[in-house]
């Protein structure tokens, strides 16, 4: 059997960095169930409710949303039961501190397989509140109007006309 090399994306939340901001990145491993992981490499997880908590010194993932698996029996899996997470002790008890001083949160960022193992990257997260939401929106977009005006002076679009802005010589 072929082993599996390099980093196969199956599920990503697209919404914790417009919603959080990402502190700290940590990757861990997870306990899955068989059908489970034939759940994941046909590539079918959500992110979007997730959450990683601490309990009793191990690290868990609650939230997370793996389906049944379509060709499993009964010995199929709930879809969103809490997974433990796998991660050093040193990091664990670096992530009690952080969450419990400061009101940070941890949030899953993305799911993935890595060499045929399932791993989930976590983010050590601040919400963001709202006024901080639209200034990220608004300078997205003013780097977009950039990037747009930047590619159409280059594409030579513009040459030509004194104003932009007047479609044709004859409008004054």
């Amino acid at each position: 059997m072929v082993k599996e090399v390099g980093r196969k994306l199956i599920a990503q939340n697209k919404k914790a960095r417009h919603d959080y901001f990402i502190e700290d990145v940590y990757e861990c491993g997870l306990v899955l169930t068989g059908t489970e992981v034939k759940s994941l490499r046909a590539g079918r997880a959500s992110l979007i409710d997730g959450f990683a908590m601490v309990i009793d010194g191990e690290l868990w993932l609650s939230g997370v949303h793996i389906p049944e698996y379509t060709e499993g029996t009964w010995t199929n899996h709930t879809p969103r039961r809490d997974r433990k997470l796998l991660l050093h002790k040193k990091e664990i008890t670096k992530l009690i501190g952080k969450t419990k001083e400061s009101g940070l949160t941890l949030i899953p960022i993305s799911l993935y397989f890595k060499d045929g193992k399932a791993k989930i990257e976590l983010g050590l997260a601040k919400g963001k509140k709202a006024h901080d939401k639209r200034a990220a929106l608004m300078e997205r977009e003013a780097g977009r109007e950039i990037a747009r005006e930047m590619s159409r002076n280059l594409s030579g679009k513009n040459v030509g006309r004194s104003n932009p802005r007047k479609s044709n010589k004859y409008d004054d």
